[in-house]
């Protein structure tokens, strides 16, 4: 799966400009830390600090069904499904027609 964009997960993780207005007295949207969402998901901080980033946008499918489960959102929302490359291809037809 590949990140929609960096910006849509960005949308529901806390970030320096919330922590900001949160000292100025006003309050946090329902959101959570990025450590906070790693925990959760069963990852390491680090994989959503490349997402929300944008080091990283391809993810293992079930890393982004159980992101969106965590946020509550359909996995549409942040993902979108990805076409293995042609070699991938190749080498599994192989593989299949070795079997």
């Amino acid at each position: 799966m590949r990140l929609v964009s960096k910006e849509a997960l960005r949308a529901f993780l806390i970030t320096q400009k919330d922590i900001e207005a949160h000292r100025a007295g006003t309050p946090i949207p329902h959101k959570m830390t990025q450590r906070g969402l790693a925990d959760r998901v069963g990852v390491h901080p680090s994989f959503i600090n490349h997402l929300t980033s944008g080091r990283r946008r391809c993810l293992e499918p079930e890393t982004a069904t159980r992101i969106a489960e965590v946020l509550n959102v359909p996995v549409e929302v942040l993902f979108v499904p990805v076409a293995p490359s042609a070699k991938r291809q190749t080498t599994h037809r192989k593989t299949l027609q070795a079997a």
